[in-house]
């Protein structure tokens, strides 16, 4: 049925003539009506406010007022500034929200000697005050302070909220008081993190004298604020749902989350009246945590806007057929140019100085720096791994240059950490460290961890600074494993059991010529002992000890510490093995050798580890991952063959091999070549397949094992990553062995 043209008019005039209503304006002879825009809260769901604003440029409407909450006051913020909604879409679909939204910082950024400890315990308790205690929530988000301090940076110098190109407010709630405060002063980049701080997963803020979390906690959509600074129309987008039914609430956060709620439900009731266009998005199958749905939060808002978009088209033809065409500015984000540094502090050191901070950020006075420099820098600082969070706030003089002032939350120097691990090798174990810094010296490491499990491990490391920049580094200490290790024969059937015992006491200097690169020197004494529990036609029994001194070069460019995106890891290493003292019986058909069967003569040993990781799309990751091993003249000796098979490296000597359990074979040469390629099928669940083939032998064959010249095999893995850490479950084949076979790892072991 076709409308009447009058009809039409009349339905487009409605949301005008109620705006006009609440201005008490009987004509539109007065001005122009203010637009405000809302948005709330609500996580991961908080994304699907883009697509409200892609509809609002599109219909040509110019929103004068803007408030916000949690991540409506990071969305508001930045088209505040002038950002497009398209942008915001950009820069929302690129962002590594894994990596954002924890407490894991750029791995790139860590000076190589701390890059091996980054990221593997469960839990790490800091010691302050004669004790151990909790943060005020899970995640500190160093990485997110500055990923708002880059896209912030076009209103770097502007302290008043009210004079971005469209005045912005944003709500938190003082912890105190537990009040509601409008934050419309300051720094751009404090006010929006605190906004967002859900209380006990992220920490609180200290703002103006007063500690923050998030104001959805009592104002989750800030209706109020918007109509106080001057709104006559209010476009409101609510993200967030009800509270959860009693069946739904199913574990201790959802309860406290629930609980923290309460005063929000209830104060969004009365919000939502005060809406011209009140805008509810149905998201209900996504939770505020679903960051690893992001794409899927910002397609559904989007449909909504489309829906939406009719609507807001009438609006904005109706005022301008009433008050004239508005002006437009589609780009209204400043141009950001480098930002001169004449003078800088730093507040909040107690543990390191000045000249250590300055000189870990690598920072010049009278030089220029762009946000992206900066950020490059804070990354440097905060790898040396002595500080929590680091922010800063520029100021502009009037020379033109700019003062720098830091704002630093240091580490505490002591923490104990705990990881749990379960290995269908190693058994079960809870992995213990204690951590601190300074204790003997400054500017050093020292750490202890034990493995407490089915088998016994024990290692001990100081580690010496001699730079400010942390160039030159000094590393000694101990380490002693006990295992029990599987024996297998020629049919790949179960042998025997060993027990082994491996001792060394390492010391090597270390020069880093970047964050990325380690060469150096060292030397090790090594004492390997084996004890058959379980014979079989083939055992040793004794042990063998010697120094080996060597030279090494380490790279590490991974993004981060588990199942990275992109980056490689090589480690290469030259050695000269010197006199060796064998006491070792060989028990071979039931007839004894002696132990002058052994040689003790010196020899040189090259061992080659490469891992190279490349993105090949939004989820697919490939894994080249190449390993060599070569003993020259390896002619008689013994204990220092490499040890094949397993998919998780554990034990010295170990070449990890898909399709083969650990130890199934000896080599004293070795070649390993895969291939892996990783799908991320949801933000927690990863399948990886795996092929790799070996060659032995090709150089120097052992006198004492028989093993095969070429080996392949083939994996395929299923991983959750949970609070515990990755749960990985493996189905292994073999070519030569032809059987499959299942292989489980829970966490990251010793």
């Amino acid at each position: 049925m076709r409308k009447h043209p009058l009809f039409i008019v009349l339905l487009l005039l409605l949301p005008l003539g109620g705006a006009l209503a609440q201005t008490g304006q009987d004509s539109p002879k007065g001005p122009r009506p203010k637009i405000g825009l809302v948005l709330s809260g609500g996580g991961a769901k908080g994304l699907a406010h883009i697509g409200i604003l892609k509809a609002i440029d599109s219909a040509g409407l110019k929103v004068d007022y803007i408030t916000g909450t949690s991540m409506g006051s990071i969305i508001g913020a930045l088209y505040a500034i002038g950002y497009s909604a398209d942008s915001i879409e950009k820069i929302a679909r690129r962002i590594d929200w894994d990596l954002l939204l924890s407490n894991q910082a750029y791995m790139r950024s860590m000076i190589m000697d701390e890059k091996g400890e980054y990221g593997r315990y469960d839990i790490e308790l800091p010691w302050v005050n004669h004790g151990f205690r909790l943060a005020t929530g899970v995640i500190e988000g160093q990485e997110l302070w500055l990923k708002f301090a880059e896209l912030f940076q076009p209103v770097r110098d502007i302290k008043d909220f009210s004079k971005f190109p469209i005045p912005f407010k944003c709500i938190a709630t003082d912890v105190s008081s537990g009040e509601a405060v409008v934050l419309d002063t300051g720094e751009i980049v404090s006010a929006i993190r605190s906004s967002m701080a859900i209380p006990s997963v992220f920490t609180a803020v200290g703002y103006a004298k007063r500690k923050l979390v998030d104001g959805g906690v009592v104002r989750n959509f800030p209706v109020r604020d918007v109509k106080e600074m001057g709104a006559n129309i209010i476009i409101g987008s609510n993200v967030a749902g009800p509270l959860r039914s009693p069946e739904e609430v199913t574990n201790a956060l959802q309860v406290l989350l629930q609980v923290a709620f309460f005063r929000e439900a209830a104060d969004t009731r009365t919000q939502i009246p005060l809406c011209t266009i009140y805008v509810h998005q149905p998201l209900d199958k996504f939770s505020m945590g679903n960051f690893g749905e992001a794409g899927e939060i910002i397609d559904s808002g989007v449909a909504m806007g489309q829906l939406l978009y009719p609507r807001l088209k009438a609006m904005a033809d109706s005022l301008n057929a009433l008050y004239g065409q508005q002006e437009i500015v589609r780009n209204r984000l400043s141009v950001v140019h480098p930002v001169k540094i004449s003078s800088y502090e730093v507040k909040g050191l107690k543990n390191t100085s000045e000249g250590f901070f300055i000189q870990s950020m690598d920072l010049h006075p009278n030089r220029s720096y762009s946000a992206q420099n900066l950020t490059r820098m804070v990354r440097r600082a905060f790898g040396t791994r002595y500080y929590n969070r680091i922010t800063y706030a520029l100021t502009p003089l009037s020379d033109s240059t700019s003062h720098i002032a830091f704002d630093v939350e240091e580490n505490p120097l002591t923490f104990a950490k705990l990881g749990l691990n379960y290995n269908q090798f190693s058994g079960i174990s809870a992995i213990l460290n204690l951590t601190t810094r300074n204790f003997l010296t400054p500017t050093s490491r020292s750490l202890a961890t034990i493995n407490v499990g089915q088998n016994f491990r024990f290692r001990a490391e100081h580690l010496q600074y001699f730079s400010r920049r942390a160039n030159f580094s000094f590393t000694i200490g101990p380490q002693w494993d006990q295992f029990k290790i599987t024996t297998y024969n020629n049919n790949f059937k179960e042998a025997g059991l060993y027990d082994q015992n491996y001792f060394r006491g390492d010391a090597h200097f270390g020069y880093s010529t970047n964050r990325d690169l380690t060469i150096g020197l060292g030397t090790r004494w090594e004492y390997i002992d084996y004890d058959p529990s379980i014979t079989s036609s083939l055992d040793f029994k004794g042990h063998n000890n010697f120094l080996t001194s060597y030279f090494f070069i380490r790279s590490n460019t991974l993004d981060r510490p588990l199942y990275p995106h992109r980056g490689l890891k090589f480690e290469g290493e030259a050695d000269h093995v010197f006199e060796q003292n064998p006491r070792v019986h060989n028990f071979a058909s039931n007839i004894t050798r002696s132990d002058t069967t052994f040689s003790s003569v010196p020899y040189e040993r090259f061992l080659v580890n490469f891992d190279q990781y490349l993105p090949l799309a939004s989820r697919y990751t490939l894994q080249v991952h190449l390993q060599g091993g070569l003993n020259l003249h390896y002619h008689n000796n013994i204990m220092n063959e490499f040890s094949i098979g397993g998919l998780t490296d554990q034990f010295h000597n170990q070449v990890t091999f898909a399709g083969l359990r650990e130890g199934t074979f000896y080599a004293a040469s070795i070649a390993e070549g895969m291939l892996a390629l990783r799908y991320q099928l949801t933000n927690n669940v990863l399948i990886t397949g795996r092929a790799n083939v070996l060659f032995n032998n090709f150089l120097d064959r052992s006198s004492f094992f028989t093993t095969p010249d070429f080996l392949s095999g083939y994996a395929l893995t299923f991983t959750y990553n949970f609070a515990l850490g990755p749960l990985e479950l493996s189905t292994m084949y073999s070519d030569q062995s032809r059987t499959v076979i299942g292989y489980i790892n829970i966490g990251i072991p010793f």
